[in-house]
């Protein structure tokens, strides 16, 4: 059957298919990246088997200078710039330091308390594969204009690897970027889109209070640090819900909180550790601020002395209209117009919205729910894992946006 995408192209003479022995390959390198995972910036043996793939692919390949993490460019000769601007696929390629919980299965981790829990073991397969394939037009003179694969590491650490890779200088000549990220809500075979932002921002916030403490008999002569303790955890989310508007969604969650070691002894220090999300970019801007001043209030309040460390993470990632509809237009040549579902903005944190600082581009949720499945695998859970037909729904969906970005001021 053709299809007739909103390109106006019919779906069948689009190239770019995934074969079944290139998939069956490429499930075998997810499985092997799923057994041997490794965090941001150790991603050594990560590193050194997609630099192998990719140069036996004929590739060149260029490992960042952070030592792990690579770019590879394909449509453009060694030492020369590209003539029109390249198409920039991003993966990440780091995991998790959870164990992995998952019983009767063949391919879960080996490495103690490190797991592929976010999926980015699927993201750099879907990469890979997408690379493999491009090389194979290239060879033939069917690829339409030159792309480049972004092998990131150390997404999950904040503010995320995203930075140094631009540092390193990956948007060189970059006109337009993607990306997908799993989503164990969506059904294999189907992907979540959304214009503006589809992420929210993420910080981390450590706060240390301190004052004199005692006996609990005399807790007057004290500055009752569990009590302050508390009323930060308490009122300090309060205040920052009330001081900016409820629609940019600023909000403070604790994830830790210590004090003392005896039942009769006022502490002399408390520590208080959490995030803060955002979902408006520009209030993301504001809300060091506004953490810092609701804390100190809270605290000189109760006596106590504070001290805050607030770490930057990311801001939101912000889908660009054109590239979110490139994307649709691409599942809809692939797989019809019902493949592409509507999706919300979540309050996780994605690195990706370094690069949309510097280029327009768009993030979609890849379905990797296995269709029928009523449990839900959520992300950054020791048991998560993927249906593996998502790697050739991602692959032959970046294909087809290489092919349809060709075609200049189409309407979605």
């Amino acid at each position: 059957m053709s299809l007739e995408p909103e390109s106006g192209l019919p779906g069948d003479v689009l190239p770019g298919v995934l074969s079944e022995s290139l998939h069956a390959e490429l499930v075998a390198f997810r499985r092997d990246l799923h057994m041997h995972p490794e965090l941001g910036n150790q991603e050594f043996r990560t590193t050194a088997a997609i630099k192998e793939r990719l140069e036996k692919a004929g590739l060149r390949p260029r490992v960042l200078a952070t030592g792990t993490g690579l770019v590879c460019d394909i449509g453009v000769k060694e030492g020369e710039r590209p003539v029109v601007p390249v198409l920039a696929l991003r993966a990440d390629i780091d995991a998790l330091p959870i164990p992995d919980t998952k019983t009767d299965c063949p391919y879960r981790s080996t490495v103690p308390d490190r797991a592929h829990a976010c999926g980015h073991d699927m993201h750099t397969t879907v990469v890979l594969g997408t690379g493999l394939v491009l090389a194979d037009l290239h060879e033939k003179g069917l690829l339409p204009r030159p792309v480049r694969l972004i092998f990131q590491p150390a997404e999950e650490v904040l503010p995320g690897g995203a930075l140094a890779a631009i540092a390193d200088g990956v948007l060189s000549g970059v006109g337009r970027i993607l990306a997908v990220h799993c989503d164990p809500r969506v059904d294999a075979g189907r992907v979540g889109l959304r214009h503006g932002p589809i992420t929210s921002a993420c910080d981390r916030l450590e706060v240390a209070l301190d004052g004199p403490g005692g006996h609990t008999a005399r807790p007057h002569l004290t500055t009752d640090l569990v009590t302050a303790a508390a009323r930060v955890a308490v009122d300090v989310p309060a205040l920052i819900a009330r001081r900016v508007d409820t629609r940019v969604g600023l909000a403070l969650t604790w994830g830790r909180i210590e004090s003392g070691h005896a039942p009769n002894v006022v502490p002399q220090h408390a520590e208080l550790s959490g995030t803060v999300r955002c979902l408006d970019l520009e209030a993301w801007r504001q809300a060091p601020d506004i953490v810092h001043a609701a804390i100190d209030e809270v605290a000189t309040m109760h006596r106590a002395k504070s001290e805050i460390n607030y770490v930057r993470g990311v801001p939101p990632v912000v889908n660009d209209k054109g590239s979110a509809d490139l994307l649709r237009r691409a599942m809809a040549a692939r797989r019809g117009r019902d493949s592409v579902e509507s999706t919300e903005q979540s309050l996780g944190g994605e690195d990706f919205s370094w690069y949309l600082e510097h280029v327009p581009g768009a993030m979609a949720r890849l379905g990797v729910r296995r269709p029928g499945e009523r449990t839900v695998r959520d992300l950054h859970q020791g048991d998560f894992d993927a249906d593996e037909h998502a790697i050739t729904v991602g692959v032959e969906m970046f294909t087809a946006a290489v092919c349809l970005d060709r075609i200049p001021d189409v309407e979605a």
